[in-house]
């Protein structure tokens, strides 16, 4: 997977602004799709001052977990957490299903893949610094980051 400019939520000129992805869509998705899995959204975060995520806290099928998605490109996961950076990717096939119509839905797998050059020949000049000063092992930690 190549990473496009500006997953990470950084960028090097105003002219190379990645686009913003519809928080309040994703809101509303989570809140049908739990409610039709017979489940609930427990917490909802649109703004985190060192996320470049949107979140959700979820439980359902009797799980707690939340739903990420990347602030800048429709990249979707599920996380069993997120306490003080520590994103712990899991995957819910059904979840998946039904949001793969909106976005793209990544699972462990992809998430999980390290990092190496070619991944990296997208990303602009603030996202390569960003990388090089935080030293993220793998894809995952690039889409789904608390950088400050």
């Amino acid at each position: 997977m190549k990473l496009p400019n500006g997953v990470s939520g950084f960028y090097d000129s105003k002219a190379n602004e990645p686009p913003l992805i519809d928080g309040k869509q994703f809101k509303q998705m989570c809140y049908h799709f739990a409610a039709c899995n017979g489940g609930k959204v427990i917490n909802f975060n649109l703004s985190h001052s060192s996320a470049n995520f949107y979140y959700a806290q979820v439980e359902i099928f009797d799980l707690e977990f939340y739903i990420l998605l990347n602030e800048h490109y429709p990249y979707l996961a599920f996380t069993a957490a997120i306490e003080s950076g520590d994103i712990q990717f899991v995957d819910i096939p059904v979840l998946s299903e039904q949001f793969s119509l909106y976005y793209h839905v990544l699972d462990t797998m992809e998430l999980g893949v390290p990092i190496k050059d070619k991944h990296k020949s997208g990303l602009n000049s603030a996202e390569l610094q960003q990388i090089s000063y935080w030293k993220p092992e793998k894809i995952g930690q690039v889409i789904f980051n608390f950088w400050d």
